[in-house]
């Protein structure tokens, strides 16, 4: 009888395993599974938390915003993402007032494709609540010239243009090795100036999350992973700029197995948020 009573509560409980179909896990830095309960604690610890997205990725999006929504019961928030430019802060802040709808907005605005059914949630809080949210990122076009000519072709910008931008000069390290790997993805077709254009970016968010932090609160950036992974780009600026501030880092990886991460994954962030690749990308 005894025997019989085990064997039925192993094939009920392999049913209820079988049956469990999780979208995502979350992982810690030593590799170990983690909840959502403990990124939200470490999260309430932090001035800056960069979340790592994959720009396709609803799980990621839906991640984003239930941590925002949980930080800003507790604590003063302040939002920031890389999906809008620096130079359209005065057309969001205009949107957060209630100045312009969104219509205007999208027409007077560089949004992204996915923008509304990925960051548009993010923003409607922000409003919602009248909450602080900040452009981050530099304009593209200033990206694409760093791209072919390299920091050098920022000094003819106007006083106005270098607003929109990290304060020149540019503090790089090429060895970095999110940008040495860039130039090994991009093979023969690298070129020196790619990674700078890459560096730009970190640099100019990283630039705006710091002019933007206030005491007691919480600054949650929304940035692409490859912009964070291995506390580089945004975080190295951040740090360089000043060395005690209090980051948490979120990155994203997308793979079949969510019961463990590689070793190499275990350092990319402070937690690694692990979703099935068989999620339905929004783009």
């Amino acid at each position: 009888m005894k025997k019989i009573l085990v064997l039925l509560a192993f094939i009920i409980g392999f049913g209820v395993e079988a049956q469990d179909k999780k979208a995502y896990q979350l992982f810690d830095k030593k590799g170990k599974k983690a909840d959502y309960g403990q990124l939200l604690k470490a999260a309430r610890t932090a001035q800056v938390v960069l979340f790592g997205e994959y720009h396709n990725n609803p799980i990621s999006h839906w991640l984003q915003l239930e941590l925002t929504k949980d930080l800003a019961e507790k604590k003063a928030v302040i939002l920031g993402a890389e999906m809008i430019e620096a130079d359209n802060q005065k057309q969001l802040n205009q949107y957060l007032k209630d100045e312009i709808n969104q219509k205007q907005m999208d027409t007077t605005a560089r949004l992204w494709p996915n923008y509304k059914t990925d960051y548009k949630p993010l923003v409607d809080f922000a409003k919602e609540n009248k909450l602080p949210f900040i452009a981050t990122n530099i304009p593209r076009r200033y990206a694409s010239l760093v791209s072919k000519k390299g920091f050098e072709a920022l000094e003819s910008l106007t006083s106005e243009e270098k607003s929109w931008i990290a304060p020149l000069p540019i503090l790089y390290d090429a060895n970095l090795p999110g940008y040495v790997n860039m130039m090994k993805m991009m093979g023969e077709h690298a070129s020196p100036n790619m990674p700078k254009a890459q560096a730009i970016k970190d640099a100019t968010m990283a630039y705006f999350i710091q002019k933007n932090l206030k005491e007691d609160s919480i600054f949650i950036h929304y940035n692409g992973t490859y912009h964070s992974d291995n506390f580089e780009g945004i975080y190295w600026y951040l740090k360089k700029g000043n060395p005690t501030l209090q980051i948490i880092t979120i990155a994203t990886l997308e793979q079949a197995d969510l019961k463990k991460i590689n070793e190499e994954d275990y350092t990319k962030a402070d937690y690694i948020l692990v979703i099935d690749e068989d999620v339905t990308k929004t783009h």
